[in-house]
């Protein structure tokens, strides 16, 4: 009788069901964390904070659950949005008392990677991409370019500092120094964090904190890695062939995401800019995986 029950209905009647009759599978819930940290349309949302809130507070609050799994494919992004997430997964996981496993797909570098280290178990494939514990900042200088289109730059600021490292103005040491000392601070911090949570695993190799990235092979080696495996071989290793791999997923509304905030009377205009916005997103993205060679 309750083998034909659908998964979603059974969750919903199994507290009333004789014991007979209950569905007595362990269960993990899953939650998925993917994308570039911090970039992001409302076609396509973000990995932030608010983003993966409702996911991650659904998921510790499963009750019987044995473990949460985060399922981790991120280049990295905003620095303090993956460090948001991992507080939040930190405080979720002393709250519930519950055990913290992440497993990586493509990559857990840079910000994906302090966010992996919110887990107490990191496992890679071993082609995945992990370290990257860095800080960068990139952009483009167009001063030259517009000297030479006869383009006069008219820029109006209150307070020295307001409008530093201004592209279409020539770069002064002062400010790129000012730039270097923010990254630094937060680069400390990555340090940190990974030395707490990684412990004594982590190796003396100099090139740790450079900023390099490994394979989740090498990573094993480097201690920024427990071991290779997958979630689904893991997990039946854990608890056993039937255990509940629960996927976590956020409410989202499709015509909220192609409209945007926009009202149904501008949905052309509203589609038209979550196109040029979309594209925009896209490319920022994508030069966070090319980084990686991905």
């Amino acid at each position: 009788m309750n083998a034909s029950i659908g998964p979603s209905l059974r969750r919903l009647v199994n507290p009333i069901l004789p014991a007979g009759l209950k569905d007595d599978r362990p269960v993990v819930p899953v939650v998925r964390l993917q994308g570039a940290i911090g970039i992001g349309t409302p076609m396509k949302p973000a990995l932030t904070l608010s983003a993966v809130a409702g996911p991650l507070e659904k998921a510790f609050a499963v009750k019987g659950a044995k473990e949460i799994a985060l399922v981790i494919n991120s280049p990295g992004g905003s620095a303090a949005q993956a460090h948001l997430i991992y507080a939040r997964i930190r405080q979720l996981a002393k709250e519930k008392d519950l055990g913290v496993a992440a497993f990586v797909e493509d990559a857990a570098a840079s910000g994906g990677y302090m966010i992996a280290c919110a887990a107490d178990e990191i496992i890679a494939d071993p082609a995945s991409i992990v370290g990257s514990i860095g800080v960068v900042s990139a952009g483009f200088g167009f001063d030259r370019a517009i000297e030479r289109l006869s383009i006069e730059r008219r820029l109006y600021a209150s307070g020295e500092n307001k409008a530093i490292l201004d592209p279409f103005s020539p770069e002064k040491a002062e400010d790129v120094e000012r730039l270097k000392d923010i990254q630094r601070e937060i680069h400390e911090l990555f340090i940190a964090l990974v030395k707490e949570r990684r412990g004594k695993a982590l190796s003396d190799d100099p090139e740790l904190f450079t900023g390099a990235f490994w394979t989740g092979q090498t990573g094993v080696s480097l201690g920024l890695v427990d071991r290779v495996g997958d979630i689904r071989t893991t997990m039946r290793e854990r608890w056993g062939e039937k255990v509940d791999l629960r996927v976590m997923t956020p409410k989202t509304s499709l015509l909220r995401r192609l409209m945007g905030k926009g009202e149904p009377s501008g949905v052309g205009a509203s589609l038209a800019a979550g196109l040029a916005e979309e594209t925009l997103a896209a490319i920022g993205a994508r030069a966070y995986w090319a980084r990686l060679g991905l």
